[in-house]
């Protein structure tokens, strides 16, 4: 655990010594590439894109389990005085009123309200994997944009608030169907999580920081665990015959069905939470009292609304549209652009966000692309394209 946030991790991504930015390796790597994944630099690390193939992995993910290895986004605690109102002066999302094992999807906001990072908070209880005390809240960060959000955090953070940042844990992603089956197994009592819940658990006497949460729109758990444990603990998991091991090919396709934005493609610092179609992290206490960054824009957009919105598209055809794809008007005009694209293997059809004009994103409107040259038909339908199949309370 480094807690010295003052170190080269808040002046940007680390590098040799020239100036160029150093590929690092998960504690998992060895256990990729003995396992056949095929590695690429994402990130800053190099990460498996895929094993057997993206479109199987992704199938199997959605009917059995699959392991994702994502250690290299930012595990953060934070600890101190007022750590509570400090982070609401930077997200909209009521983290006061948050409970002890139970966690929230927000927003690292920009003065101007755009996104600096999409990220998720949990409220620690007494009984934790960290070793501190009930009421410090663990934070999830994007690994494309950690460095960066750590800057922001520490400068808008007051002294008093202690930032950790837990460089030497893994977090692993089991999702699917039948991940509570296969988890349960290994960590008995996990089941008795439902879907935006955590708590600590015990592996072979390591400690383990579980939330029921994932980015695929199935139901799965993210683990967070020693770097020294996580072979170890993949090993345990892959034994058993609801798992394997998914790459990033798959959870990219996986979160695109499920309609979840990826930072960097379908939210960056000039997009809103109200164009991105995030409405639901501003609680509603926050949009009352305000205090966030971009508040005054932000409340605007959400009575006027913006001038372009997130929304879904399916394609015409079996030619997927790729990031970058214009939206045209009748006359061929940019009037928007695709952030995300790809065929879809759970519906067998080309699928894409796009950011479009307000009057053009109500579901059944008809939307022209045009990419590389060729034009494509496409229709605004309801996000996610996939039904969610998240475990909540009382199911």
């Amino acid at each position: 655990m480094s807690q010295d946030v003052q170190s080269q991790e808040l002046r940007g991504d680390p590098d040799g010594g020239d100036g160029t930015p150093e590929i690092l390796t998960l504690p998992l790597d060895a256990w990729h590439r003995a396992r056949g994944g095929r590695m690429v630099p994402f990130a800053g690390y190099e990460m498996p894109v895929q094993y057997e193939g993206i479109m199987a992995e992704h199938l199997w993910t959605r009917e059995h389990a699959g392991l994702f290895d994502v250690s290299h986004m930012g595990q953060l605690l934070f600890s101190g005085e007022n750590v509570d109102a400090g982070l609401e002066t930077l997200l909209p999302g009521d983290i006061k009123g948050l409970g002890e094992g139970r966690m929230r999807y927000s927003l690292l906001l920009a003065d101007n309200g755009g996104i600096h990072d999409d990220l998720m908070v949990s409220r620690l209880p007494a009984d934790n994997a960290f070793e501190i005390e009930a009421g410090a809240l663990y934070m999830v960060v994007n690994g494309a944009t950690k460095w960066d959000d750590l800057g922001v955090l520490r400068e808008g953070l007051a002294d008093e608030v202690v930032i950790n940042h837990l460089d030497e844990q893994a977090l692993l992603a089991l999702q699917g169907p039948e991940a509570v089956t296969a988890l349960e197994r290994v960590v008995p009592g996990v089941s008795k999580l439902v879907f935006m819940t955590c708590a600590a658990f015990e592996w072979q006497g390591n400690p383990l920081w579980i939330s029921r949460s994932g980015y695929t729109g199935e139901d799965g758990f993210e683990i967070s665990l020693p770097g020294d444990v996580a072979e170890a603990f993949a090993d345990a998991l892959c034994a058993e015959p609801e798992v394997k091991p998914i790459g990033l090919g798959a959870r990219d396709s996986l979160r695109l069905e499920a309609g979840l934005p990826l930072y960097g493609h379908d939210l960056d610092l000039e997009t809103t939470p109200v164009a991105a179609d995030l409405g639901f992290a501003l609680s509603k206490r926050r949009r009352e009292e305000g205090g966030f960054p971009g508040y005054e824009r932000i409340m605007m957009e959400r009575g006027q609304g913006a001038i372009l919105k997130r929304v879904g598209l399916i394609v015409e055809g079996r030619q997927p549209v790729r990031e970058g794809a214009m939206v045209v008007d009748a006359d061929g005009n940019e009037v928007g652009k695709v952030t995300s694209g790809g065929f879809a293997p759970s519906v067998q059809k080309p699928i894409a966000m796009a950011y479009v004009p307000v009057a053009s994103a109500a579901p059944g409107t008809k939307i022209t692309l045009a990419q590389r040259g060729k034009i494509h038909s496409a229709e605004v339908v309801a996000m996610p394209f996939v039904p969610h199949n998240y475990v909540r309370k009382g199911a």
